[in-house]
């Protein structure tokens, strides 16, 4: 058998591919809507891009194109912020800051919403948890700022330093529990 070259694929995901199959049993309205979901994730995507670019580049954006989206970048560049920085715990627990920065004991992150739903800052909150494991420091001795930019709103948060301490031995504690797991040191039913 002489297969089929198909590399312009490689790594793309087909729309009504087989490893989504739930489109199978989609009317055409649910379609649609699945339809134009799914473009506005790949949307999504590209302004998370063009975000990164821009404040890797320190080009900043007019705010007449789209004012979130020149918000969170010219704030990201003006307080000299690093782009998708992974914070690591372990490899059951860690993440992509969106941007970042820790300058003189102020931790700033930072998150680029695109979509209508409703942002949660627990996202951020568990950013800056990771951030204060990985690097050692404890939350009572840094201020922290957390903003999520979305639908032309900054949602700003300075969490107690109790709220990530609290994450933090969260995030100990049930990677602990999944280490035990994966080691066979628990059941299923513990």
């Amino acid at each position: 058998m002489i297969w089929n070259e198909h590399s312009h694929l490689e790594g793309a995901h087909a729309f009504l591919g087989a490893s989504k199959w739930h489109w199978l049993n989609d009317d055409n309205p649910k379609l649609t809507d699945r339809y134009f979901k799914h473009k506005a994730a790949q949307r999504g995507t590209a302004l998370h891009d063009l975000a990164q670019a821009a404040i890797n580049l320190k080009v900043r954006l007019d705010k007449k194109t789209n004012k979130t989206l020149a918000m969170y970048v010219n704030d990201a560049i003006g307080y000299q912020m690093k782009t998708e920085q992974m914070l690591y715990y372990s490899d059951n627990c860690f993440g992509t800051a969106d941007a970042i920065s820790f300058i003189r004991k102020f931790l700033r992150i930072h998150d680029y919403k695109s979509g209508v739903s409703e942002a949660s800052m627990n996202q951020l909150l568990i950013y800056a948890a990771l951030f204060c494991l990985e690097y050692g420091h404890d939350p009572n001795d840094i201020q922290i700022e957390l903003r999520i930019y979305q639908l032309e709103e900054i949602l700003i948060h300075r969490p107690d330093p109790e709220e990530i301490l609290y994450i933090m031995d969260e995030i100990i504690s049930k990677d602990k529990h999944i280490e035990q797991l994966e080691t066979g040191g628990l059941m299923y039913n513990e």
